[in-house]
């Protein structure tokens, strides 16, 4: 299976997550999910008819931005080594690998440049793969939550400035880099201040392939290195349209300028009714919403109609059965996990323990990265950082992914079973034709790096050496 095309290499990872709209009121949108909802709503507002999924020849635009980043050797050098991180804030002793981070331009004329952080792998970087994580939002920051909360190489603690080691970090297989995409989200900025209201799904991949070329000059020992694109929730929209865009241009100029081998997607966005008719399910099955209210929704509500609500109230318009549904106070991310407590001091605490997951990580991302010194050595410009923008909340549940590939009409090729994880069902997988393939992690919430970070660097170097994840019968 080692020899295979791109399109053998798409996995879609999946795990228990829940539509919610409880803990919905505070000021700052620390989720993704929650950006995702408020974005779902503006797209159904808009005057746009145009949803459909395209790519655009931008070579003119990629040698224009190249000429003018200079691909001169000495500049890209000079570049790369004031790009070099020295130490973050907080950071433990012996940290064994090297990190970078800077800005790339994307658009020398308005002003455009993507942040982006590197960590590269402690043993043997010079022959891992490059993996970009992208997170989802639309909107929210690469940096804050996978870099910081889910597979990068340190979490932050409570009291916002210190760091601790992440054992299962990402880049104990490969070399990662997270961006945060597009301008105006995390530390990327736009020195045009109309580039904000132009940002979308086509120019979004345009910037995000414009910043890996003039990158590649930068660090062009990756030039020729298997490339990968990963990332989650409303990434899975971004990942396969900048993969279409490199695949595209690869073609366009004879010539493989991005070696990309595969894309990863964790709990895709990717249709909104599959979503809802995915999230009905997932709170039934999981004891979360009774089963009247459940035969009423499903029987009296019309899924097309509900998923063209952009407010609460349209919602329970659209579907009188959803006004007797009340999940309480849990947390969208894992239904079985703790909650954040909003203290009445404005401090944050859990309301529980799980080894290795903290709900209040979002608002120790926010302090962290709002601190000017942690801004200083990421070479960041000093700013007002945020982790996402919006008040709702969504979340995209595995039902949801199943009914879409569903949609898609794939032969399976291996059925779906059990993988192994230190001697214990990691999760499940099933394999289509081509390649496709469809695994959940066990146990894992919607950010499954953070939630299970073992059984995910299990999966994700199966993923790398083109296999599934092992399966390791009881011996009896």
């Amino acid at each position: 299976m080692k020899n295979f095309s791109l399109y053998s290499q798409l996995l879609l990872v999946c795990v228990a997550a829940a539509a919610l709209r409880a803990n919905a009121s505070h000021s700052h949108s620390y989720s993704q999910e929650a950006r995702l909802k408020e974005f779902i709503s503006s797209r159904r507002t808009s005057n746009s008819s145009s949803d459909a999924f395209r790519v655009r020849n931008i070579a003119d635009r990629v040698a224009v931005s190249l000429s003018a980043e200079s691909s001169a050797s000495e500049y890209q050098s000079s570049m790369k080594a004031a790009d070099k991180i020295t130490a973050l804030l907080g950071q433990p002793e012996g940290v064994d690998f090297n990190q970078y981070s800077g800005y790339v331009t994307v658009d020398e004329v308005n002003g455009r440049a993507l942040f982006y952080y590197l960590t590269e792998s402690p043993s043997g970087a010079s022959e891992k793969p490059l993996v970009l994580w992208l997170n989802g939002g639309p909107g929210c920051s690469s940096l804050a939550f996978g870099a910081m909360q889910e597979l990068g190489p340190f979490r932050i603690t409570q009291d916002n400035k210190t760091l601790t080691r992440n054992m299962n970090a990402w880049n104990n297989v490969a070399n990662v880099i997270f961006l945060d995409s597009p301008a105006g989200v995390g530390f990327s900025y736009s020195n045009t201040s109309s580039d904000y209201d132009l940002n979308g799904d086509e120019r979004t991949a345009d910037d995000t392939f414009v910043f890996l070329v003039n990158w590649l000059e930068r660090f062009p020992e990756y030039k020729d290195r298997a490339f990968y694109i990963s990332g989650e929730s409303y990434a899975g929209h971004y990942v396969p349209e900048l993969a279409a865009t490199i695949l595209f241009h690869n073609t366009y100029h004879n010539r493989t300028i991005i070696s990309l081998k595969g894309i990863l997607v964790g709990n895709a966005y990717l249709d909104i009714n599959r979503n809802i008719m995915g999230t009905l399910d997932f709170f039934w099955t999981h004891g979360v919403m009774s089963d009247e209210v459940y035969a009423n929704i499903t029987r009296n509500c019309d899924i097309d109609i509900l998923g063209r609500s952009n407010t609460f109230e349209e919602t329970v318009t659209a579907c009188v059965a959803l006004d007797a549904f009340d999940p309480g106070q849990i947390d969208a991310y894992n239904i079985y996990a703790p909650v954040c407590i909003h203290a009445p001091n404005r401090m944050y605490y859990p309301s529980g323990y799980l080894p290795g997951y903290d709900p209040c990580s979002p608002y120790a991302a926010y302090g962290y990265l709002n601190n000017s010194a942690v801004q200083h050595a990421f070479h960041a410009r000093t700013t007002k950082w945020g982790n996402c923008a919006g008040d709702f909340d969504a979340v995209c549940p595995l039902a949801a992914t199943r009914f879409t590939i569903q949609d898609l009409g794939l032969p399976i090729t291996t059925a779906w079973r059990p993988w192994t994880a230190k001697e214990e069902v990691g999760g499940y997988v099933q394999q289509y034709a081509g390649g496709f393939t469809f695994l959940s992690v066990r146990g894992a919430g919607h950010m499954v790096p953070s939630s299970q970070p073992e059984r995910v660097l299990i999966m994700l170097s199966s993923f790398l050496k083109g296999i599934l994840p092992p399966y390791i019968e009881e011996q009896q």
